[in-house]
């Protein structure tokens, strides 16, 4: 829900305004679970964009477990469909 959280707002508000509020929380709530991670606080999951081989692009948004010394987990994909 993070992810589009600025289309909601901007849908919210009939076009009238803009999502900068909702990127910021976003980005605290991000930087709360790198702080959380880095404090040894296990199994954290977010979405990021990291250097990655999942696709033929060098960086991809994906899943990752955050650990105290940054990214522990890239994760897959998982199951697509068309």
């Amino acid at each position: 829900r993070t992810q589009d959280g600025g289309t909601e707002v901007v849908a919210a508000k009939a076009g009238k305004g803009s999502a900068t509020l909702s990127m910021a929380y976003a980005g605290a709530l991000f930087a709360d679970a790198c702080l959380r991670a880095k404090n040894g606080e296990a199994n954290i999951v977010e979405c990021t964009y990291v250097e990655s081989k999942i696709t033929d692009a060098p960086f991809f948004a994906s899943k990752v477990t955050l650990g105290r010394d940054g990214v522990d987990t890239i994760h897959g994909l998982g199951s697509l469909t068309a």
